[in-house]
């Protein structure tokens, strides 16, 4: 029998005639040699997610994948990274079901991305980075499952555009905020607008009020000034009077302007009569 130490969070797998019979985890483990061998990684996965060639990483595991050209729905080209944290939950399908593992998950995850990508416009892909990651780690997780995997996130590190796309998104960017800005003076000015006709309006109805109440005044003070004069002198005399204080007021409008020629009746006292 040989005797080995599989280290903490690591398997091993134990093959007999090629195929595997056994997974050692962490601890003190034993195989029939001759019979019995250990599963060398390092042919299929080099140095990744193995130690010391034997020994299968089982803790989460962080894979960053290599810049991806996509095309959007609206033929904007940009380049995708991103990471993938995972964790390897069975061994034995993440050896024998798939030949190369790490560039199968990036594929797997890249080919994704890009048919999310390709279904969107420019603006929605901007706008909804973290929804995309989301999706993405759900449509993989069946085939993650298959061999073996469980992703436990998938995070978009850099969406790129080419030079033209970003001169275009400037562009835009600029016209956006000209827009905003124009609309924004011409809502202060209809605003501003609105509350000068509240305050002619206001001013108006003040206005018209103070005259009608002057008017009233007026009316009151005209009323208690007849009556008065009908108690001293008589309601004949006191109409009299009234009339004669009207045509004198008449002649003093009409003959306030001195660029006009004003006919006067050569009897005046005809039609202005002091008599009692």
């Amino acid at each position: 029998m040989f005797l080995f130490t599989v280290p903490q969070g690591h398997c091993a797998i134990v093959e007999m005639f090629g195929k595997p019979c056994s997974v050692k985890q962490s601890g003190l483990c034993f195989y029939l040699p001759f019979i019995q061998q250990l599963r060398d990684m390092r042919p299929a996965w080099g140095e990744l997610t193995n130690r010391d060639g034997y020994f299968i990483e089982l803790r989460e595991q962080i894979l960053d994948t290599s810049p991806r050209n996509c095309i959007t729905k609206d033929n904007a080209t940009m380049q995708v990274n991103c990471i993938i944290r995972w964790r390897i939950v069975d061994p034995i399908k993440a050896v024998y079901e798939v030949e190369h593992l790490h560039k199968s998950l990036i594929e797997l995850v890249l080919n994704e991305i890009r048919s999310l990508i390709g279904s969107r416009n420019l603006d929605e892909i901007l706008s909804s980075r973290s929804e995309i990651s989301e999706l993405v780690a759900v449509a993989i997780s069946t085939t993650a499952a298959r061999w073996g995997l469980n992703i436990t996130s998938i995070e978009i590190k850099e969406l790129n555009t080419d030079q033209d796309t970003k001169e275009a998104m400037m562009r835009q960017m600029e016209a956006e905020r000209v827009s905003r800005s124009i609309a924004l003076k011409a809502e202060g000015e209809s605003t501003a607008r609105i509350r000068l006709a509240e305050s002619e309006k206001k001013a108006a109805i003040l206005r018209a009020e103070g005259a009608a109440e002057a008017i009233r005044l007026a009316a009151e003070a005209e009323a208690v000034y007849v009556a008065k004069l009908a108690e001293v002198i008589g309601p004949e005399a006191a109409a009299r009077v009234l009339m004669n204080r009207q045509a004198l007021e008449g002649y003093t409008t009409i003959s306030s302007n001195p660029a006009s020629t004003v006919y006067l009746p050569n009897n005046v006292s005809g039609v202005v009569d002091l008599k009692k």
